[in-house]
């Protein structure tokens, strides 16, 4: 027998990249290849990502240029660039990039195996073409460099809220949302082989909506359906969009003790005018709502948040405005960075980018640093509680502890003993550093 060449896929930025990932490790195994995570042996190289921010354009564009070394070693390799960076440069990309033989937008995956054999043929191959119905919802994802306790589960694609600073809706697409029974049958059959706790993803995942046969499913109904899975299976969701965190949604969460208590919920700044400068839609008191009605009918919720520092014209007062919301809503943790303006979106075409660099650095630090405060303000309150863990895998800074994470969404590092990954836990929180908690397991607590 012909032995199967081998696919190694490397992948960088949101979850909704490493989902897309495991959705062409499995359209590539049902053509013949098989993929591998060892780069030494890889006949085709596929590099999925991101164009969220310069930074990780940059992180790529070096990449490459290590493949293209690897690649003057062993002629015949194939290196093909999929996801969003190849949906915004396209050709650019075969240009300035020669060892890149292949480019691949989001929408495209199902022709990976066919671009591989033009570029075998001796073509280049691109295939950037964004579709209105593609969900891959018949593809049964390969888990690549899974634990094998968490898993991603994409319930949509595409988004439609044209944010100012954002380069989504124009390399991923109008939004699309798969049908319910697909997901439903995804995340039983997770359960079936072991996973005890799925992420439903999509770039605005509370936007979700199925209509069928008279038939409406919107997230709320969904979320339900999916934790009803089985009681053991626990389910988080990411991202959501302030302006679609419905109440209806709110009371699935309080009512349902598997969907976990942690929402993540992006407010990019605190100032109403920046926000409309954003195209956000929203207003700060309107997030402000989201989050006491969140508090109300949820108060063991954790709340993480997106920012971003200097976006353009923000000023000294805009940026304390920020900073007093952070110290209002006591984010558990934030996903902080300064604005990095991104070819074709609406700022770059409308706003200039008139924030020092300097300043933008400055701000994002002392966002940095509240945040630093109030992440060890959030679990030093958590010493002392008994918190229900998920056992994930080995800690990385000792072999004698594993990590898990509550259902806040909190790491939680505790002794080995003779745990294994999947297990549920109850531990004693015994202390903390603002990104850990530390603990011990209660074992006449632990469930059989």
């Amino acid at each position: 027998m012909t032995p199967k060449r081998k696919i190694y896929i490397e992948t960088y930025g949101c979850q909704m990249n490493f989902s897309d990932s495991e959705i062409v490790g499995s359209l590539v195994l049902g053509s013949g290849y098989e993929t591998t995570a060892n780069l030494g042996e890889a006949d085709v190289i596929l590099i999925n990502t991101c164009s969220i921010r310069d930074h990780a354009e940059k992180r790529v564009r070096q990449r490459l240029r290590e493949f293209s070394a690897l690649k003057k070693k062993r002629p015949g390799m194939i290196i093909g660039v999929l996801g969003c960076m190849a949906e915004r440069l396209k050709d650019q990309l075969l240009k300035e990039e020669p060892s890149v033989d292949m480019i691949i937008g989001p929408d495209a995956y199902r022709d990976i195996p066919d671009l591989i054999a033009a570029v075998e043929g001796g073509q280049k191959a691109v295939n950037v073409m964004l579709s209105l119905e593609e969900t891959y919802a018949d593809i049964q994802p390969v888990r690549l460099g899974t634990n094998g306790v968490t898993a991603f589960l994409s319930i949509m694609r595409g988004c439609e809220n044209y944010c100012a600073y954002c380069v989504v809706p124009f390399t991923r697409g109008k939004e699309r949302s798969r049908d319910p029974e697909s997901i439903l049958r995804e995340a039983g059959d997770l359960f079936q082989k072991g996973y005890r706790e799925v992420t439903l993803l999509g770039q605005n995942v509370n936007s979700y909506t199925w209509n069928a046969d008279d038939l409406t499913v919107n997230f709320a109904r969904l979320i339900a359906r999916v934790a009803g899975v089985d009681p053991s299976l626990r389910v988080r969701f990411a991202t959501s969009h302030p302006r679609d965190l419905s109440d209806e949604l709110i009371r699935v969460i309080a009512s349902t003790p598997n969907i976990c208590r942690s929402v993540h919920l992006p407010v990019q700044s605190g100032s109403n005018r920046i926000l409309g400068l954003m195209n956000r839609k929203y207003t700060r008191e309107w997030y402000m709502n989201r989050i006491e009605a969140l508090r109300a009918h949820i108060p063991d919720c954790s709340i993480s948040t997106d920012i971003i520092a200097g976006f353009c014209s923000e000023t000294e007062e805009d940026h304390r405005e920020t900073l007093s919301l952070m110290r209002w809503a006591a984010f558990d943790y934030t996903f902080m960075f300064k604005y990095s303006e991104r070819p074709g979106t609406l700022a770059a075409s409308k706003l200039p980018d008139d924030v020092p660099d300097p300043v933008k650095s400055r701000r994002l630090e002392e966002v940095i640093q509240l945040q630093q405060t109030l992440s060890l303000e959030s679990n030093q309150k958590d010493i002392g509680k008994i918190v229900e863990v998920l056992a994930e895998g080995r800690s990385r800074r000792s072999e004698h502890h594993l990590f898990g994470r509550s259902s806040q969404n909190k790491v939680v590092v505790f002794p080995a003993g003779d745990i294994h990954p999947g297990e549920y836990l109850r531990v004693k929180i015994t202390a903390c550093t603002p990104a850990t908690l530390m603990g011990e397991v209660l074992p006449a607590e632990r469930p059989g």
